[in-house]
């Protein structure tokens, strides 16, 4: 049964990255760690469907609080989904759009793009790290010799301080289908969101170890939940801009 295959295929890939990710994981989770210990935040980026895991990590029950999202309406989706490739692939537009949000040098941007050849998401890491912060990038090895499609030559994993692979295949789809020509089942999403709580959770566990309480939402629908978010709002509101 195909629907088995897709969960095999995941599955699979989790453990994959488990393995060979783990310290690429452990050392995004020390710089993030490092910035929220000094009241700094983490910035998330993406591009059409990467944008979902942006807006998932973001007044999260159960996420980090200071995790500044950066929802450009323009490539999202629900603006045009055929604009948004289109705005991907422009030169340009980054630092227009890093222009409208607090951050600050010595914090972490991790940016997500599962080809990472955009021009976009290319020149995002690219002006973050002019701005003093450090870079990661969430994308998959199996791009890394396309070409780019950035004037400089420069894919996002030549510019990243820290590449974490999520190891999708070339095309993203994972189950083939008898008798048809294409995969179906993208799975970057599903491991992006595995990365991502593999990071957070680690940071948590450092910031302990520090002697530091994690700054996390809880769930606004159980007792006490939406008050405790609040102290965390409060403190944080300047900084992030959709709160």
């Amino acid at each position: 049964m195909l629907a088995s295959k897709f969960v095999h295929e995941i599955i699979g890939h989790i453990q994959l990255v488990e393995q060979e990710e783990r310290h690429s994981i452990m050392q995004a989770a020390d710089w993030i760690a490092d910035s929220v210990a000094r009241d700094g935040l983490v910035h998330l980026f993406g591009c059409g469907h990467s944008h979902l895991l942006v807006e998932d990590f973001f007044y999260r029950a159960g996420g980090m609080v200071p995790v500044n999202a950066i929802l450009e309406t323009s490539i999202m989706l629900h603006e045009g989904a055929v604009k948004s490739s289109k705005i991907e692939r422009m030169t340009g537009y980054a630092p227009v759009i890093l222009d409208n949000y607090n951050v600050m040098a010595g914090e972490v941007m991790i940016v997500i793009s599962n080809s990472g050849i955009n021009s976009l998401p290319v020149e995002m890491a690219q002006s973050a790290k002019e701005r003093g912060l450090k870079v990661v990038a969430i994308c998959s090895s199996a791009y890394f010799h396309d070409e780019t499609r950035h004037p400089s030559g420069k894919r996002l994993s030549d510019i990243a301080d820290l590449v974490i692979d999520n190891h999708m295949p070339h095309g993203d789809a994972l189950v083939e289908i008898p008798d048809f020509s294409m995969k179906m089942a993208s799975g970057s999403t599903v491991i992006g969101s595995v990365i991502l709580n593999m990071i957070m959770t680690s940071v948590a566990e450092k910031l302990v170890e520090r002697g530091i309480e994690p700054p996390v939402y809880v769930s606004g629908n159980i007792p006490g939940g939406f008050e405790r978010n609040q102290v965390y709002i409060d403190k944080y509101r300047q900084r992030i801009k959709h709160l």
